[in-house]
């Protein structure tokens, strides 16, 4: 499992970098190794990934370590991302629930994170997408999930920005329609935490 993992990390820097987000020079990217402490790691520029255990994770890998700790079903995560997401850090650092996809994938966006320390309280509630030191921090439970989270969170941070640059009022979803995205995104959770302490990758979440 371990080598697919690694061979999944390289494939996946592939797709991210193809459609530009991964764009940044200190952009990051991980997955996390099941029934093992440690993920696979790697700068977006690095040849392959290193094994690396969370609790000796340096540099940007803290970051990766410190959602990991903080998430039981999270098994990937990219840092840096693409122009849209980056520009959120000019735009309180955080964008509302407004589109429906959004609200079922990505969840709640939690308050940009100043520093490592605050990377587990801005997870708190859920959400798959933050800012962390002004630079995006997209996540998955799997390495294909992690792929379409970040192409859904630069599709709509991209609506975002354009519509409060130009002077425009985003209004989030209605509550009940988040509250019903958001239980369903927490019960794929829910099952990505029991695979993962069974020592098993997430099954992939099909449909909406």
């Amino acid at each position: 499992m371990e080598q697919d993992l690694c061979r999944q990390w390289l494939h996946l820097r592939e797709r991210l970098q193809a459609r530009r987000l991964l764009a940044a020079e200190a952009a990051s990217l991980s997955l996390r190794i099941p029934a093992s402490d440690a993920m696979w790691f790697g700068l977006a520029t690095d040849a392959a990934p290193q094994r690396v255990p969370l609790r000796a994770a340096c540099g940007d890998g803290q970051v990766h370590a410190a959602a990991y700790g903080a998430r039981a079903d999270v098994g990937a995560i990219a840092v840096g991302g693409a122009e849209f997401g980056r520009c959120l850090a000019d735009f309180d650092g955080a964008m509302p629930q407004a589109f429906d996809e959004q609200a079922r994938h990505l969840g709640p966006m939690g308050p940009a994170a100043a520093a490592v320390r605050d990377v587990a309280r801005s997870l708190r509630r859920g959400g798959n997408v933050l800012l962390v030191q002004r630079r995006p921090m997209c996540l998955g439970m799997t390495a294909m999930r992690l792929a379409l989270n970040a192409e859904l969170f630069e599709k709509c941070a991209q609506a975002y920005v354009l519509a409060v640059a130009g002077g425009g009022r985003v209004r989030p979803l209605p509550w009940i329609v988040r509250l019903v995205a958001n239980r369903r995104l927490r019960k794929d959770e829910q099952r990505a935490t029991l695979r993962f302490a069974q020592g098993l990758l997430p099954e992939e979440t099909k449909g909406y």
